[in-house]
């Protein structure tokens, strides 16, 4: 049976008197891709990064693969991967050397890293610039680099903000592809931020739409394409259709 690997329940974080994110509650399964839509400013990021352990959540609960982290930070953190909307890495390296550093950083034994490294450019064409400088790459390439490095130490549980940002659509097709492949087959957990609702559509096992910090629809995309709303009473075509319906101004 699938286990939970996150679980957030009454969680809110506020900036200020600004409430970022209101009395969220969900759950994600092992295996399970979820992307979490909603439009800027709607509380996905503050989420993210309490997820990540960048944040801590002012109440409720916050858990990964059970732990709390507010009190087990560490060891959540120790199986799980992060990946921004903005890959920050270390110009000065080549794409070998930041992966071999990841792998170290988990302490990873080198053979296995040498191992990984290997796949990893298989998988994600790296081949071609592998061992040139990260300073020179271009914003794709380094968002290859940065979800590659993310799955070196084979993390339960990958969060990933805004995935297919400056992929071409061969890059793009790719990381879909390796995001179900680990869902179905490693069984890892995949929590996904995108603005890019056909990708949500495509891939995701579920999808949750977050608006002024609360949740306002939760559900498989079957589900949510059949959701009727005040302006809908046969449910909607596309998922882009209940969105803008749940997130209009004043919604």
């Amino acid at each position: 049976m699938p286990q939970p690997m996150i679980e957030l329940k009454d969680m809110r974080k506020t900036y200020g008197s600004k409430v970022a994110v209101d009395c969220l509650s969900l759950t994600v399964q092992e295996g399970e891709i979820f992307a979490f839509l909603g439009p800027n400013g709607a509380g996905k990021t503050t989420t993210i990064k309490v997820l990540s352990g960048l944040l801590r959540a002012d109440s409720g609960i916050a858990k990964v693969a059970g732990f709390d982290l507010k009190t087990d930070g560490l060891r959540a953190r120790s199986i799980m991967s992060y990946v921004p909307d903005e890959p920050h890495l270390y110009d000065k390296l080549t794409a070998r050397e930041f992966l071999a550093m990841t792998g170290e950083l988990y302490g990873m034994d080198k053979s296995v890293i040498a191992d990984r490294i290997t796949t990893a450019t298989a998988t994600f064409e790296l081949g071609d610039f592998l061992d040139n400088l990260i300073e020179g790459f271009s914003h794709g390439m380094k968002q290859r680099t940065v979800i590659a490095a993310a799955l070196m130490h084979e993390p339960r549980l990958l969060v990933i903000d805004e995935p297919m940002v400056g992929l071409d659509p061969r890059s793009a097709r790719t990381v879909k592809d390796v995001l179900k492949a680990l869902a179905r087959e490693k069984n890892m957990a995949v929590f996904m931020s995108t603005h890019t609702l056909s990708v949500a559509e495509e891939i995701a096992d579920r999808v949750g739409i977050l608006n002024k910090g609360k949740l306002a629809a939760l559900g498989t995309v079957k589900e949510l394409r059949d959701m009727q709303t005040t302006h809908s009473t046969e449910g909607h075509q596309r998922l882009e259709d209940l969105f803008l319906e749940l997130t209009l101004p004043g919604a």
